[in-house]
């Protein structure tokens, strides 16, 4: 542990433009990892923004008031006995009240 400077963590870190004693090719490897860490990074928040595209694209936001009448599903209850298909899909009619 230091008690001043940095820790470096990957061997890309270690490696200073200052310095002079740089191998030449330990130099263009850390260049090359920037580049492919730059890249991966524009890759994935390209790819969040237009799986946010679509998601946004096809589904809206359920538009309920107060006062409003509404069914719950059944799908995830854990309580019901007997054979699930028999059951109803939809409980209620509920009032939404805040």
């Amino acid at each position: 542990m230091l008690e001043k400077g940095w820790n470096p963590r990957l061997p890309a870190d270690t490696l200073r433009k200052g310095f002079l004693d740089i191998n030449p090719t330990a130099y263009s490897f850390k260049i090359m990892l920037d580049k492919v860490k730059r890249h991966s990074k524009q890759s994935m928040d390209d790819t969040f923004d237009y799986a946010k595209q679509k998601w946004d694209k096809s589904h809206k936001v359920p538009d309920f008031k107060v006062g409003d009448l509404v069914l719950a599903s059944t799908f995830n209850f854990n309580n019901i006995e007997g054979p699930k298909k028999l059951e109803d899909s939809y409980v209620g009619t509920f009032v939404i009240v805040a």
